[in-house]
């Protein structure tokens, strides 16, 4: 079993950069992937796990980088079955986990897998389920509202749309301002119980034109859907809640200097990930260089801060790839520490 060490001083990460990804899906560019591949320094013989394989940008810029193992995971099995094509071009190197990531280490060890250099997350919907209508996610084109990441015909999951004509009114103003941080949380809410008294709300376009009715376009051009939309799946997918517990998997499986990195889109996941590194790597509230922590017992921290992080993207990646505009990453390295008992504290609403 290899064992992860930080890249050397001075080494080069691969030259992938925004939209030259080999292989990826023809329309999605990986975000940020200069930066993770520098982070996790892919090496001959090293083992990393994709959590969330999409459309295959990282997996398969890990795999042409060295001649290294890749687990790759995801809850889609449309995400998967596009995979395969690119398992058989590196056969016994990349192997397709169909699951949540938040069960990363149980499935790996299932499969016969053990420690690991390095762990990638690309969190959010993928462009490709937003750009396929009938999977329920967009606003921008009419289609049932679903929004699953598992595909249907998988273990019974809530709908958005069962969410939408199901939930008490002031249950979905809080999913929505807390998910979706949207300030108008409960006129959207009081509106959406409205209009399900005439009809059951089944369509994308239906949820959509409800919000717009009363909520205001943003000064930046933003739809008036888009909080709404971003807070019912998270809610249907429990995003938050497998964000924690993908973690705490990361924790368990990472080797000794093997390094986690997170690319997040939006203030929630973004936050989730820095309250874990920070309690992880031992810090404390109100902590300053003039006012240190005090001495800690244990559990010792299982993680250090990746120098230079957070990052952004750059404002070449951000003008070829719009999607990266949002993005923050984090990264931390682990420790020799064992893995916490506890799990990720859960952020205060």
């Amino acid at each position: 079993m290899s064992r992860a060490r930080p890249a050397a001083k001075g080494a080069r990460a691969p030259a992938y950069g925004p939209g030259n990804a080999p292989g990826t899906a023809p329309g999605h560019v990986p975000v940020m992937l200069r930066e993770v591949l520098e982070l996790l320094a892919p090496r001959k013989g090293a083992i990393y796990v994709d959590g969330t394989l999409g459309a295959g940008g990282y997996s398969r810029a890990l795999l042409e980088a060295a001649e290294c193992t890749v687990w790759a995971i995801d809850r889609d099995p449309e995400a998967i079955a596009r995979g395969r094509d690119l398992a058989e071009r590196y056969p016994n190197r990349l192997r397709l986990i169909e699951g949540c990531f938040g069960d990363m280490d149980r499935l790996l060890q299932a499969r016969g897998g053990g420690a690991v250099d390095g762990v990638a997350f690309d969190l959010g919907v993928s462009s490709l389920q937003l750009d396929r209508p009938e999977r329920g996610f967009s606003f921008q084109h009419d289609g049932p509202l679903d929004m699953r990441m598992s595909a249907p015909g998988g273990t019974p999951q809530p709908t958005a749309a069962d969410v939408v004509n199901n939930l008490p009114e002031a249950e979905l103003a809080d999913l929505i301002r807390r998910y979706g941080e949207e300030r108008q949380a409960r006129r959207v809410a009081s509106a959406i119980v409205a209009a399900r008294r005439d009809k059951a709300i089944t369509r994308t376009g239906e949820l959509a034109d409800i919000v717009r009715r009363v909520v205001r376009r943003g000064a930046a051009g933003r739809d008036p859907a888009t909080r709404t939309f971003q807070a019912i799946r998270i809610y249907v997918n429990d995003e938050i809640g497998e964000l924690r517990r993908g973690l705490g998997a990361a924790e368990r499986l990472l080797a000794p200097g093997g390094c986690l990195v997170v690319v997040s889109f939006h203030s929630l996941e973004d936050r989730t990930v820095k309250a874990f590194i920070k309690e992880r790597s031992g810090a404390s509230a109100g902590t300053t260089r003039h006012r240190p922590a005090p001495p800690r017992p244990s559990p010792r921290p299982t993680f250090e801060p990746a120098a230079g992080t957070p990052r952004e993207p750059t404002a070449e990646e951000c003008a070829t790839n719009p999607r990266a505009r949002s993005a923050r990453l984090r990264a931390a390295r682990r420790t020799e520490a064992p893995a916490w008992n506890s799990a990720p504290k859960e952020l205060s609403p």
